[in-house]
């Protein structure tokens, strides 16, 4: 691989041991994946929750944490996926207290390199958006997604460990969703059924992604008119397009930047299209239905809520009372929390016995963990992302929309 001064600098170890190691990484991940040179990002994102560092991870930041400040620093702005435990609430879910405190020592390993605990899957709603054209390293794949296809942003799924050497370096190697080619539409999807609903938009996202068949593979969405989708709409749908697919880019023709047309973004003919109609829609929220059935927990997270999914929720829950054999779970990110508190819609929440959880994710909370304490195994959710997720944990997942979701919760099993 090419590399410039600085970058040969940092592999000399004239930036300290730890940049040294970061950067002869990123020389093996780029060997491998062929790249020619690095590339500057401007931030990255990490995977920071302790089911995914597990006791060797953790140690591994102490470690860093403890080397002299300029060295271990990071060099670009560095933020974090959802924690596995909200500090302030985890009594009232019966979360094991080991699982907090591995989450304690993560949270002040990270802080001592000066990595901002953001505890966030949706960023790009609200802090530091990324651009156009922008470079990045980022790790959750509904963030890697939405920066790529609905910002414009160029990014890689990152594992933990890249995502680090970025934030020490600032560099990542130069290949996959970095380079025009790549970023290419490869399958078009002509829809029939405009989604009304996020969880009919996450159905549509789970829809295309089991078409998918390879990390590269980069669909196009023909036949979205009307309103333009919303910030949340898109979210539902990259959300759950990357979950059923491995997929970290698609083209919404008219509606991302990067597919003003069928010809541009196909970089000449498009292909013959696969179809999705109304009756797709019905045959995939049928396969996670259930009516009249026992129900122990409603989950609203995967992705975290917005503010305005936040207000939704209070209007539904305003004035009701969740039943008592029912646990319902409202994950969001600490802006949004802070906000939520600020306006009253957060009372509004948990008055009607709801618990607003903060910078976290459920199924990143040791789920399986947590439902065996709490005797949950039917779960719903308007989450299609969390849909197809959960059921690896040993909950049986149902799929509807929010406000069935919630009508749900208050009458004690699924309506």
């Amino acid at each position: 691989m090419k590399l410039n001064d600085h970058e040969q600098a940092i592999l000399a170890g004239n930036m300290g041991p730890a940049r040294q190691r970061a950067m002869a990484q990123q020389i093996e991940i780029g060997r491998f994946f062929d790249a020619e040179d690095m590339v500057e990002v401007a931030q990255a994102h990490i995977m920071a929750d302790t089911e995914s560092l597990g006791e060797a991870g953790i140690r591994f930041l102490e470690h860093l944490a403890d080397m002299p400040l300029e060295h271990c620093k990071v060099c670009i702005p560095t933020i974090t996926d959802p924690r596995g435990a909200d500090f302030n609430a985890y009594q009232r879910i019966n979360h094991n207290p080991v699982y907090v405190e591995l989450e304690r020592r993560a949270d002040q390993a990270f802080r001592a390199l000066g990595i901002l605990m953001t505890d966030t899957c949706i960023n790009y709603q609200t802090m530091m958006p990324p651009v156009l054209g922008e470079h990045l390293a980022m790790g959750d794949t509904g963030v890697v997604i939405y920066s790529n296809s609905v910002q414009g942003a160029r990014t890689n799924y990152e594992g933990g460990p890249s995502a680090l050497a970025a934030a020490l370096t600032g560099r990542t190697p130069r290949y996959g969703f970095h380079l025009d080619e790549r970023r290419r539409g490869t399958a078009r999807f002509d829809v029939t059924h405009q989604p009304a609903t996020w969880t009919e938009w996450g159905a549509l996202g789970g829809l295309v992604g089991r078409k998918m068949a390879s990390y590269y593979e980069v669909p196009v969405i023909n036949g979205i008119h009307g309103p333009a989708p919303t910030s949340d709409d898109l979210k539902h749908f990259g959300a759950a397009l990357a979950s059923y697919g491995s997929t970290a880019l698609f083209h919404m023709v008219g509606v991302t930047p990067e597919a003003p047309d069928l010809q541009t973004v196909f970089d000449g003919p498009a292909p013959d299209p696969t179809k999705i109609c109304k009756a797709d829609f019905e045959g995939f929220l049928a396969g996670y239905g259930a009516v009249d059935d026992a129900l122990d927990v409603v989950v609203f997270a995967a992705p975290q809520l917005s503010l305005l999914e936040m207000e939704r929720c209070a209007y539904l829950l305003k004035d009701r009372q969740v039943h008592r054999d029912v646990a319902l779970l409202i994950a969001t990110n600490p802006e949004n929390k802070h906000a939520s508190d600020r306006m009253g819609l957060t009372q509004t929440i948990e008055d009607a016995g709801a618990v607003v959880l903060e910078g976290v994710c459920f199924y990143q909370m040791h789920a399986r963990e947590l439902g065996e304490a709490n005797n949950w195994t039917r779960l719903m959710t308007n989450s299609a992302k969390l849909t197809n997720i959960i059921g690896g944990y040993g909950y049986e997942p149902v799929l509807a929309d929010m406000e069935r979701c919630i009508d749900s919760a208050v009458a004690g099993r699924i309506v």
